[in-house]
């Protein structure tokens, strides 16, 4: 079983990522820590040094290399399904799973950990709400691609999740 886990920044993905990885006995990858070891710096460190296209040329990159492997869990950065083909890859080779809390939700996390998020963290709290709306308009389409939407409405659970996968199989 693949699994790639999808949504904004602050959906819960690495969250929920490492909880069913580990309910289902799957190795956990979050896509973001592999880049972070891979290149020896920190995401933020790598937008200010080698710019977003190369932070975004590497998500490609490790996606590949990750899909191959048998079974896993995949948390994706935010972005990753709107660059390059990787939504198609991922729907090609496993179960992709959009998280898609509600609006004030993700805000609220954001709002916690700025700092270690680069396109956000030099951002005022006040201006948060309207990129978020704003980012969530241009990756929507990317996202509804995926073949599980866990909505804004849904209580999640790791039952959730099975219920989800064992309905789409």
């Amino acid at each position: 079983m693949k699994i790639f886990l999808l949504g904004f920044m602050g959906a819960g993905k690495s969250y929920w990522g490492k909880q069913l990885a580990e309910h289902l006995e799957l190795p956990f990858y979050d896509l973001d820590d592999v880049i972070v070891e891979a290149e020896s710096m920190s995401i933020s460190d790598i937008f200010a040094n080698k710019g977003e296209d190369y932070f975004r040329a590497k998500e490609g990159f490790w996606l590949r290399e990750l899909s191959e492997s048998d079974d896993f869990v995949i948390s994706c950065g935010g972005g990753v399904p709107c660059f390059q083909d990787n939504m198609d890859i991922m729907n090609a080779r496993g179960t992709t799973i959009w998280l898609n809390p509600e609006l004030p939700v993700i805000v609220e996390r954001l709002k916690r950990k700025k700092s270690k998020r680069p396109l956000i963290q030099d951002l005022p709290d006040e201006e948060l709400l309207a990129f978020v709306e704003k980012k969530l308009a241009e990756r929507e389409s990317f996202y509804q691609q995926a073949q599980i939407t866990i909505a804004e409405s849904d209580t999640i659970t790791l039952d959730t999740f099975t219920q989800r996968l064992n309905n789409n199989a």
